[in-house]
């Protein structure tokens, strides 16, 4: 299982198609470490990052 991290807002999908988050066409392979996000309403490291949806994010994309 190969996934991938949008470009744009680091989002990580299996499906690089459209970002569902950002609708960015552009993804990577090249990402390192990441985050999951629950309640981005509540979470601080969501705050920090301007993460405004639920969903894993890469924290560092090539």
């Amino acid at each position: 299982m190969v996934e991938y991290a949008c470009k744009k807002c680091r989002y990580i999908t299996e499906e690089p198609t459209i970002c569902k988050v950002c609708g960015s066409r552009e993804f990577t392979k090249e990402w390192h470490g990441y985050v999951v996000i629950i309640d981005p309403e509540k979470s601080e490291v969501a705050k920090k990052l301007g993460v405004k949806y639920a969903g894993k994010y890469a924290l560092i994309v090539s």
